[in-house]
C-alpha cells in the first residue's frame, strides 16, 4: 500500500528515482499519461496518486472525472506547481485528496502522500468499523442518568455535522471521551482523531505541532514535519485545555477555522485542509475573554455547539454503573480476577462528592484492587476516602437495637471483626504486631484471623 502513482508528462523522472532512493519511504511508479496508469491499476495495488498538473492539456477536474471512470478509488493529489489557491475548495469536493497550487520540495510531497495512503488504509471497510465505533461510543459513555442522557443526545444530534464542539466540564469529567465518541459516531470514523493538549507544550513547539514546518524554517528544522492538522485531514483534531493557548497562536487558529487553510511555518503558500475541530476546557473561558487572556472572537467561533460534562456528584445516580464498567476494564487489563463491591463499599461511594470526579472514581478502584491482595470483594476500608463518609466503627451494632425484620447476626458480626482489622491495619502503618497490640491479641491470633476473614494482611 506504500506504492503511489506519478501521473506526469514532463518526464520529470528525477524526483521519481529520489523518492524511491530514500529507504523507508514511499515506491513510486511513474506513468506519463492516464492511458498508461490505467494499465497500472490492473497489475499493481496503488496506494495514492499523484497528478503532476497540467496534463495533456487536461484540467484538474477532467483528470479527476477520467481516474474516476476508471475504477480509482484511492486518494489522489493534485499538484500544480504555479497553480491557483482558489480552485482548492471545487477540486476537493470534486474527489481531490488535496490540492497544491505551489512549487513545493519533494521530501514534502512525499509526507502528504503518506498521509494520504494512511487516510486510504483507514477508510477501507468504515462502514463497518462506523457501526462498530458507534456502538463502542455508546459504551464509553456509562450512564443513564438524565444528565449522561443529554449529553449523549447532544453527540447524536451534531456527529454528522461539522459544526465545532465546545466540551466544557471539571477536571476528570470525561471531556475527551466525550470528543472521542463525537468523533467515533460521525462519518469521519474511518479516518484519525487527532489529540493535542495545548498546555502540555512550550509555546514555541505548539504553533509547529499544529501547522507543521518546512525544512530549514527555524534552528532545528532539519526535515519538514506534517503538522496535527494535516494529519487530521478528513478526520477530527481536539484541542484540550484551549484556554492555555497563547494569544498570538489564538489569533492563527481563528483564520484556520474562518478560511479551512493551514500555513506551515516558514511556507507563505496555505494549505487547505477538511477537519472537524473539537475543543475542550476545564476553565471559564467567557471569564478569560473578560481578562483578555482568550480571544472572543476565537470562543464565539468555537463555542457553535457546546457540550457541558456534568460533574460526577450531579450524576451520583450513575456511580454503581460506572464502578462496575471499570472493575470490568480493570480485570480485563490485569491478570487477576473479576472484583465486586460489598454493599457497604458501594454506599461509600455513592455518598463521597468525588471532586476530582469520574477520573478519580476510576484512581480510587484501580488502588482497591491493587492493595486488596487476592481478595474478590472490596470493603470500605480498601478505599482512602475521608473519615466522614467512612461507615462509625462499630456499623449497625451502635444502635444496639434488633430491627422489625431481624437481622444477622454471624454476618453483622463478622463484618464489625473484619472492619476492626483492617482499621487496625491501617492505623499502624501496615505493622501487624502493633496493629495486635491495639487489639490486645496475639500477633499469631491476629495472622489467623486476617487469613479466615479474608482481610489483605
Amino acid at each position: 500500500m506504500n506504492t503511489v502513482l506519478w501521473i506526469d508528462d514532463s518526464a520529470t523522472g528525477t524526483q521519481q528515482i529520489y523518492w524511491n532512493e530514500r529507504p523507508g519511504k514511499l515506491r513510486v511508479l511513474f506513468a506519463a499519461n492516464l492511458t498508461a496508469a490505467q494499465e497500472l491499476f490492473k497489475t499493481q495495488t496503488i496506494g495514492a496518486v499523484l497528478v503532476r498538473l497540467p496534463l495533456a492539456g487536461l484540467t484538474g477536474y477532467d483528470v479527476l472525472q477520467q481516474l474516476h471512470e476508471v475504477g480509482c478509488r484511492v486518494p489522489i493529489v493534485l499538484y500544480e506547481p504555479a497553480g491557483v489557491v482558489s480552485r482548492a475548495l471545487d477540486l476537493m469536493q470534486g474527489g481531490a485528496f488535496q490540492y497544491v497550487s505551489h512549487a513545493v520540495k519533494p521530501e514534502e510531497l512525499c509526507d502528504l502522500l503518506s498521509v494520504a495512503i494512511r487516510h486510504h488504509c483507514s477508510q477501507q471497510g468504515q462502514r463497518e468499523g462506523q457501526r462498530e465505533a458507534q456502538l463502542n461510543s455508546r459504551s464509553l459513555l456509562v450512564g443513564s442518568s438524565a444528565p449522561m442522557r443529554e449529553v449523549v443526545e447532544i453527540i447524536e444530534l451534531v456527529a454528522n455535522r461539522r459544526s465545532t464542539v465546545l466540551i466544557t466540564g471539571e477536571t476528570g469529567t470525561g471531556k475527551e471521551v466525550a470528543a472521542r465518541a463525537l468523533h467515533n459516531s460521525s462519518s469521519r470514523s474511518g479516518s484519525r482523531m487527532v489529540a493535542v493538549n495545548c498546555a502540555a507544550l512550550p509555546d514555541h513547539l505548539l504553533e509547529a505541532e499544529l501547522f507543521g514546518h518546512t525544512k530549514g524554517a527555524f534552528t532545528g528544522a532539519i526535515h519538514a514535519r506534517v503538522g496535527l492538522f494535516e494529519q487530521a485531514h478528513r478526520g477530527t483534531i481536539f484541542l484540550d485545555e484551549i484556554g492555555e493557548m497563547p494569544l498570538p497562536l489564538q489569533a492563527k487558529l481563528l483564520r484556520v477555522l474562518q478560511e479551512r487553510e493551514i500555513q506551515r511555518i516558514g511556507s507563505s503558500e496555505p494549505l487547505t485542509v477538511d477537519v472537524r475541530v473539537i475543543a475542550a476546557s476545564n476553565a471559564n473561558l467567557l471569564q478569560a475573554v473578560a481578562n483578555r487572556t482568550f480571544r472572543e472572537d476565537l470562543y464565539y467561533r468555537l463555542n457553535v455547539v457546546a457540550l457541558r460534562m456534568p460533574p460526577l456528584r450531579e450524576h451520583a445516580a450513575d456511580i454503581p454503573e460506572l464502578a462496575e464498567h471499570f472493575l470490568n476494564k480493570i480485570a480485563e487489563q490485569e491478570p487477576a480476577a473479576q472484583k465486586h463491591l460489598s454493599p457497604q463499599a458501594l454506599d461509600v461511594l455513592m455518598r463521597y462528592s468525588w471532586p476530582g470526579n469520574v477520573r478519580q472514581l476510576e484512581h480510587a478502584l484501580e488502588s482497591a484492587c491493587a492493595l486488596s491482595g487476592a481478595r474478590s470483594v472490596l470493603y470500605p476500608g480498601d478505599f482512602d476516602l475521608p473519615a466522614e463518609v467512612q461507615p462509625s466503627e462499630f456499623g449497625p451494632l451502635s444502635a444496639l437495637d434488633v430491627p422489625e425484620g431481624g437481622i444477622n447476626f454471624e454476618e453483622l458480626m463478622t463484618g464489625i471483626e473484619r472492619r476492626l482489622l483492617e482499621r487496625a491495619l491501617a492505623k499502624s502503618g501496615g505493622n501487624k504486631a502493633r496493629a495486635a497490640s491495639m487489639l490486645h491479641m496475639k500477633r499469631t491470633t491476629l495472622l489467623s484471623k486476617f487469613k479466615s476473614l479474608e482481610v489483605c494482611a
